[in-house]
């Protein structure tokens, strides 16, 4: 096999969103997310429309529209809630791409959160609850995910933020529930410019993460089932930012966990919309427009100014606990140098980065080739940093 020979499952040739997210999907799969029968029928109706966002929109949908109604049909809860769950993860992972939102499309998204919130009340093991933190004056919403604790006592938790327009139902389906019998409860929380925060909130982007993270602290602490020393913090993609900036500047967090690098996503974003402009092509993880959906802008120039903050080269060296970035070696959107510059320049003394290298498997961002791999090396990190102080 050639050295330029692609490894990954890229089920779109020459469409790199789109490729990129049915991994996303696929994923989800070892959680209960998904069934590669019902992923390889949306894609067979999608391999004539490639490109075509709509398209996406509507057989993503109706795949889980099927699979709701037959949840809801179901009188067994634990088969019933492993339809909903699926219809929830497919709900998202089709609305994400249109744009401009729609009240259908939001109609739809919502039914995704009710799928999963339905499911979750049929679900035992592990316990999950749809929970509201404090913030600004209203609430983001978040899904608190219960270590399973034989032994009693409290857990440990990590307050887990979104990526760029990813929603904190397929997070859930990002390893969470291995977590949980680890005995470390979770915190999955729609932060500003995610998820239901932003569609339904009111809440853009926001470069000072620190804000939601303490809020989600606060939370997590204030529970007798939560140990409040040992709480901390992750993010996936874009979360590269939100996590790292969060334990700088909240200093009572116990550890911080990056699933994927970010340094500059100014630069970034600079850099995507001038190849744009140039006629080239450029991985993005969503339609170009979405940054300004997702900002509160209405021109790219006024959502590059809305992301001047988005920058972690004045922020890590202020991190002081344990730190962990892991990186795909062949990441298409953020470059590995950009993740070795966030790394060299974490102040934390006890710090790890881990980079999944083409030989191994999960070399393309945060692991989409090979979700699994990923998850483990992470949660066996956490599991060691967050044993009961002595």
């Amino acid at each position: 096999m050639s050295e330029g020979t692609e490894l990954a499952l890229m089920y779109f040739p020459g469409n790199y969103r789109w490729s990129i997210a049915l991994l996303l999907a696929l994923g989800g799969a070892p959680w209960g997310g998904a069934e590669m029968g019902e992923i390889h029928r949306i894609g067979l109706r999608l391999k004539d429309r490639v490109g075509d966002d709509h398209a996406w929109y509507e057989e993503w949908t109706a795949m889980a529209a099927h699979l709701e109604r037959q949840g809801r049909a179901d009188r067994h809860p634990q088969s019933a809630a492993a339809y909903l769950f699926r219809a929830a993860h497919y709900y998202h992972i089709g609305e994400r791409f249109l744009h401009p939102k729609t009240d259908e499309s939001l109609a739809l998204f919502k039914r995704g959160v009710d799928c999963f919130r339905d499911a979750a009340r049929q679900t035992a093991m592990p316990k999950l609850e749809s929970v509201e933190v404090p913030y600004e004056g209203k609430s983001l919403p978040a899904i608190l995910v219960h270590a399973h604790r034989p032994q009693g006592g409290r857990a440990p938790a990590m307050v887990y933020f979104d990526g760029l327009d990813i929603t904190k139902e397929i997070q859930y389906f990002r390893g969470v529930p291995d977590l949980a019998v680890r005995g470390v409860s979770c915190l999955i929380i729609d932060g500003p410019g995610n998820g239901e925060s932003i569609r339904f909130r009111g809440f853009p982007l926001d470069y000072r993460t620190e804000n939601a993270a303490s809020a989600a602290f606060e939370y997590l602490a204030s529970r007798n089932d939560i140990d409040p020393h040992r709480i901390g913090v992750l993010g996936i993609s874009l979360g590269g930012y939100f996590a790292p900036r969060a334990a700088a500047f909240e200093r009572r967090f116990a550890c911080c966990v990056a699933w994927g690098a970010q340094w500059d996503y100014h630069a970034i974003w600079k850099r995507r919309f001038e190849l744009l402009g140039q006629g080239s092509s450029v991985a993005l993880p969503t339609p170009s427009d979405h940054i300004l959906w997702m900002t509160g802008t209405s021109s790219r120039e006024a959502a590059l100014e809305a992301l001047e903050g988005f920058r972690l080269e004045a922020v890590v060296p202020k991190i002081e606990c344990p730190f962990l970035l892991v990186h795909g070696e062949g990441d298409a959107q953020i470059p590995l140098a950009d993740a070795q510059r966030c790394f060299d320049a974490v102040g934390s003394r006890q710090k790890v980065f881990k980079v999944f290298t083409r030989d191994e498997g999960g070399y393309h961002h945060c692991q989409e080739d090979n979700t699994m791999i990923g998850i483990a090396y992470m949660w066996n990190w956490l599991e060691d940093v967050l044993q009961p102080m002595k």
